[in-house]
């Protein structure tokens, strides 16, 4: 770099360890502006005052937060005449892997505020007299990068997790930590566990269960999938309790989510020999059920929707608005039992003794998941009307197209779940929003019908945003 200045016409030198025995002349010509750049390598971090220093320039990467101060605190020293010190970062802008995070984090300090909010805000938090200004387009660049950063992997989590507490003044808990690092809840899950990350990271001591798999798989797989105030609540409440209870003195709707949470955990029918014994088993485990009340106390006070609740004439616990696992569904709806699991997939599953369909949609389809029997036209045509396209075989004239059109007369429920896709941003599986009631107001075609439900309850305004797109193509 000192040859490249140099032959561009600026005065330039270089200092290493191979020729550090010139260090004091060096020294002497930068301060006497001999030369106006000096290029070293692992000289001069440390143990230099050169106060005249105004441009630091970065061109080489370097993990130690440490060393990225010394480097830095070179060009801080006051000096008459000396207005700023310009930084001017090549790194960032050439490595993708470049922590910008960890750096801003280390010049701002401790704080209860996100890196991205102090960078979005203008720094509102440095001591007094100091300013952080970026030039717009490295704003840009900075924002993004740490927010692609996002998707960190099990050893990223572990490193911010060891630094967490030098970073920031707030107690290491799952909602402090993916707010103050903009983290994804998904991502803490995707790479195992709050509790085991925090162990491998020697914040917790270390643990052996063998329930891990089988909580994390429910929380990553189920979990993420599920938005519902009310049966999160449930089984906050049992698990506060460590998950000892009396399955007799539960209500029937507390049953049915009971079955849920069966499901959500265990996966297989009969594993146990009653429900009551597999929930009691779980417990057992004091970590996992700590994890499992961190979670759901995290995802209650994360909640940003209302639930309303439908009168049917059974019971069943889904909420409308709430978001549900398709296994939830079926468990809730008694397609599912304690001794027999629903192997349904389709989109439509219909329980006679129950005198109930339910029509689960897909509004975004990929020709991978869908047969083209199954590859239906469905969108919302406002908020409280739905264009829904039936199975292929079915005509106004066959029962199941008759089913639909004289549902009311045959005091038939039609409920409709929807989701945006089979699966979201993350990778994992999305869950139904449950939107109620659907009364049947016109058809036409057959074989497939193409059908407007009404709606009891307005779309609500995220999944009507994502459907109305459908429409219009």
């Amino acid at each position: 770099m000192a040859e490249k200045f140099s032959v561009s016409g600026l005065k330039a030198a270089y200092l290493t360890s191979k020729n550090s025995g010139n260090r004091t002349q060096v020294v002497r010509d930068l301060t006497n502006k001999n030369i106006n750049y000096l290029f070293v390598v692992d000289i001069f971090s440390e143990g230099i005052d050169i106060k005249q220093i105004d441009t630091v320039l970065f061109l080489r990467p370097t993990e130690s937060l440490t060393v990225f101060l010394q480097q830095l605190g070179r060009g801080l020293r006051l000096h008459e005449g000396k207005d700023c010190l310009t930084v001017l970062d090549f790194v960032g802008n050439s490595r993708a892997e470049y922590d910008y995070e960890r750096k801003f984090r280390a010049m701002i300090g401790k704080s209860t505020s996100p890196v991205i909010k102090e960078i979005e805000d203008e720094f509102p938090h440095l001591p007094l007299g100091c300013s952080i200004i970026l030039e717009k387009k490295a704003r840009e660049i900075i924002l993004n990068n740490i927010k692609e950063a996002t998707a960190f992997s099990k050893k990223k989590l572990i490193k911010k997790i060891k630094n967490y507490k030098y970073e920031s003044s707030l107690p290491l808990t799952i909602e402090n930590f993916t707010a103050f690092y903009s983290i994804p809840i998904q991502n803490i899950y995707k790479s195992s566990g709050w509790y085991r990350l925090c162990a491998e990271a020697k914040e917790k001591a270390d643990f052996k269960s063998d329930l891990e798999n089988s909580v994390y798989s429910a929380i990553s797989n189920k979990w993420m999938a599920t938005s519902s105030y009310s049966y999160f609540t449930f089984v906050l409440q049992i698990a506060k309790k460590r998950f000892e209870l009396n399955y007799e003195s539960l209500s029937k709707e507390q049953q049915s989510m009971l079955l849920m949470l069966y499901y959500d955990i265990w996966k297989d029918p009969g594993l146990f020999p009653d429900i009551q014994t597999a929930i009691r088993e779980i417990g057992k485990d004091s970590i996992m059920t700590d994890e499992i009340i961190d979670f759901l106390e995290y995802r209650i006070n994360n909640s940003d929707f209302i639930e309303i609740d439908i009168i049917l004439p059974f019971v069943q616990p889904l909420k409308v608005h709430a978001r549900y696992t398709r296994d939830q569904i079926m468990a809730a709806f008694k397609l599912s039992t304690f001794e027999k699991k629903s192997n349904n997939r389709e989109g439509v599953a219909e329980n006679k003794e129950l005198n109930v369909e339910l029509l689960l949609i897909d509004l975004i389809k990929s020709e991978e998941d869908y047969s083209p029997s199954t590859y239906y036209n469905d969108y919302a045509i406002n908020e409280i009307l739905f264009h829904w396209q039936s199975q292929n075989k079915t005509s106004p004239n066959t029962p199941k197209g008759l089913s639909y059109i004289a549902h009311k007369s045959s005091d038939k429920r039609i409920l409709l779940f929807v989701r945006e896709k089979k699966v979201d941003e993350y990778g994992n599986t999305m869950g139904y929003v449950f939107l109620g009631d659907a009364n049947f107001r016109s058809f036409e075609g057959e074989k497939p019908m193409n059908i407007v439900w009404q709606l009891n309850e307005p779309i609500p305004p995220y999944l009507w945003k994502e459907s109305a797109k459908l429409q219009s193509g």
